[in-house]
């Protein structure tokens, strides 16, 4: 960063500044009469010597990227243009600035002081004035911004929630949820039930079909169980070929019926990767648990994972309890 003179002596004017723009003031001028004028070569990073100073942009353009020392660095950069200033809120905070300001191509910045901020504020209501506005507006863009950040977060949480192969919520999400559908249906006093389903034979399907064939048969069997439960019902890929159905306040022989209605719809699921040759039908096997006193998300967990494999152990394609 080289000084190359002062602002009275570049040919620069205070209308070129926007934060001193509509402001017919000689005492500011006076007042910024002696302010360094620097160069910045392309690619130079300003160096504040952790002092409290503006930086107004006379020529070329600065890179400005959020706060590099405080944890608060998220990759954000904006792009500052001539008549444009930067370190407004170091100097009403009255400490460095910690943004990181770098030049895009050459450029040359007008330096204020952190002191002579305050005087010229305390002298001039227009520039306070002007102070106020720039402030106004960077705080709605940096709501904004947040309010987009938090959407977009949202929508990678919901993301990361759901399996990508059969659309269903994954283990992530059961692991956030079915310890508080337990503690509710504990507080309340309701029943709940855990269906636990393993596709037959899939190992032998995907051996003999491919694993295209295998996706297919995945997609299948959610597709049976999505459309058929309650809105109030939730179902998984528990991991594999394995998957869950939860199904709050429901009583065991609800609970029973909903399980042989999947069963029974499982093994009529046309599953076509090639329109020319149908695949054979799928089976699951269904084991049934009933939420008990004491009984946390484990242990319900195990329990339905012992009912699904007695159907299995039982020939397959029923259902257990």
């Amino acid at each position: 960063m080289e000084q190359i003179g002062t602002f009275a002596a570049s040919s620069y004017t205070i209308r070129d500044l926007h934060l001193f723009r509509d402001i017919d003031d000689e005492q500011i001028a006076q007042a910024l009469a002696d302010c360094a004028v620097v160069r910045l070569a392309p690619g130079t990073t300003v160096e504040n010597g952790n002092r409290a100073r503006l930086y107004i942009l006379l020529r070329g353009a600065l890179a400005v990227e959020a706060d590099t020392r405080n944890g608060m660095a998220d990759g954000t950069v904006s792009k500052i243009l001539p008549g444009e200033s930067v370190g407004e809120q170091s100097v009403l905070d009255e400490a460095a600035n910690l943004a990181s300001i770098s030049a895009l191509e050459e450029s040359e910045l007008l330096l204020i002081e952190g002191e002579l901020v305050w005087k010229l504020i305390d002298q001039s209501n227009g520039l306070a004035r002007n102070l106020l506005r720039l402030l106004s507006f960077r705080i709605r863009a940096a709501n904004a911004l947040l309010r987009r950040r938090q959407k977009l977060g949202e929508f990678y949480r919901q993301l990361s929630m759901n399996d990508g192969l059969t659309g269903m919520y994954n283990r992530a999400w059961m692991n956030d949820m079915l310890p508080k559908l337990i503690a509710t249906a504990h507080r309340a006093g309701t029943p709940l039930a855990l269906v636990m389903l393993d596709l037959d034979h899939f190992k032998r399907f995907n051996d003999t079909h491919g694993h295209l064939a295998g996706d297919d048969a995945l997609r299948a069997a959610a597709d049976v169980i999505s459309t058929a439960l309650r809105p109030s019902d939730f179902a998984l890929r528990y991991g594999g070929e394995e998957l869950m159905v939860i199904l709050p306040e429901t009583a065991e022989p609800l609970a029973l019926m909903v399980a042989e209605r999947l069963c029974a719809r499982m093994r009529e699921a046309p599953i076509f990767r090639d329109m020319r040759i149908p695949l054979p039908h799928i089976t699951a096997s269904f084991g049934v648990a009933m939420l008990e006193a004491g009984m946390d998300d484990s242990a319900l967990i195990a329990a339905a994972d012992a009912a699904m494999y007695r159907a299995k152990e039982g020939g397959r394609n029923r259902v257990a309890r």
